[in-house]
């Protein structure tokens, strides 16, 4: 099967100049094209709307997170990431272990990947072991979804303290801030 793939001048221009060398971007080129273009796509249904947390939302959650954790004299680490699983912030609490950051990371990244607590995740392991297999997962107690309209917008991952427990519950204390 043949295909023809059509690409605009632009678009040619980047392809090629990414092959032989820099791109350079004119900042006055018409700001009425790309709105076009936007607008021809929505009326064709071509877009999604998503909700993601903003870097303020996103760090007013790992601060919140972590002086939760502070209060009760645990060092840990904090991450929050959006629905894509990509890093927002991250906080490594004074004293904290060498391994909390990344644990806390793969921590909210399965919380949102399947809209459960990670507490809730480690339990579907006797059910389905295979999970802890797929990769930048980690299902220990600790991770915690941020939901909006029941829907997974993003993840907070806490790891340090001496029990998964603790660390989903200053988790928790995240998710609240956002709700104030």
């Amino acid at each position: 099967m043949n295909k023809k793939i059509v690409f605009g001048a632009a678009t040619a221009a980047v392809l090629a100049a990414g092959t032989f060398g820099a791109v350079s971007a004119n900042a006055s080129a018409p700001a009425a094209a790309p709105a076009a273009a936007v607008k021809a796509d929505a009326s064709n249904k071509n877009l999604q709307q998503t909700t993601h947390l903003t870097v303020e939302a996103a760090t007013k959650a790992a601060r919140a997170t972590l002086d939760a954790a502070e209060d009760e004299n645990q060092r840990v680490s904090v991450a929050v990431v959006d629905r894509n699983g990509n890093t927002i912030v991250t906080l490594r609490g004074d004293g904290a272990g060498p391994q909390s950051y990344e644990s806390a990371e793969r921590k909210a990244y399965t919380a949102v990947s399947w809209n459960a607590p990670t507490s809730e995740l480690a339990k579907r392991l006797a059910q389905a072991p295979n999970l802890k297999d797929i990769p930048g997962t980690l299902f220990l107690a600790g991770g915690a979804p941020v939901t909006v309209k029941g829907a997974p917008v993003a993840g907070i991952g806490v790891a340090g303290a001496p029990s998964g427990d603790l660390d989903e519950k200053f988790a928790q204390a995240g998710v609240a801030a956002l709700n104030k």
